[in-house]
C-alpha cells in the first residue's frame, strides 16, 4: 500500500507539517510506502541548515528520515515563489512538478492532507 501525504503549512509557527511527517514516519515503520509532497510554505521543511533552540523539533531531520525510506517530492513552482534552489534542499529531497503529484495522487490508495 501507498500513502501519499501532502503538506502545506511552514515548517514552524504550526505544528501541522510536524505531525503529517511524524505520521509518515510511524505508516513507514509499520511497513507502508510513504510519498510525501511539499507544496505551499511546506516546502521550507526541506531546507537544509536549519538551526532551532535545544530541544524543539528539528522539521529538517524529519524530513531526511522519512526521505532515507520513501520519497520526499517538492512543488517547483512554490520552491521559486519562495526563493528556494535545489542546492538547498535536503539529501533525499527533490523538486517535482504539479503532474507529478497528480500521478502520484492516481497511483496511491490513500491521500493524507495536512
Amino acid at each position: 500500500m501507498t500513502t501519499l501525504f501532502i503538506l502545506n503549512d511552514p515548517p514552524y509557527g504550526t505544528e501541522r507539517s510536524f505531525n503529517g511527517l511524524r505520521l509518515a514516519k510511524a505508516l513507514q515503520n509499520k511497513g507502508e510506502r510513504v510519498v510525501v509532497f511539499l507544496m505551499a510554505d511546506a516546502v521550507a521543511c526541506a531546507k537544509a541548515g536549519q538551526k532551532v533552540p535545544q530541544g524543539y523539533y528539528n522539521l529538517e531531520l524529519m524530513v531526511k528520515g522519512v526521505a532515507r525510506k520513501g520519497e520526499m517530492l517538492l512543488c517547483g513552482t512554490c520552491m521559486d515563489a519562495r526563493g528556494i534552489g535545489d542546492d538547498e534542499l535536503v539529501e533525499g529531497a527533490r523538486r517535482s512538478t504539479m503532474d507529478e503529484l497528480a500521478e502520484r495522487t492516481l497511483a496511491a490508495e490513500r491521500v493524507v492532507v495536512f
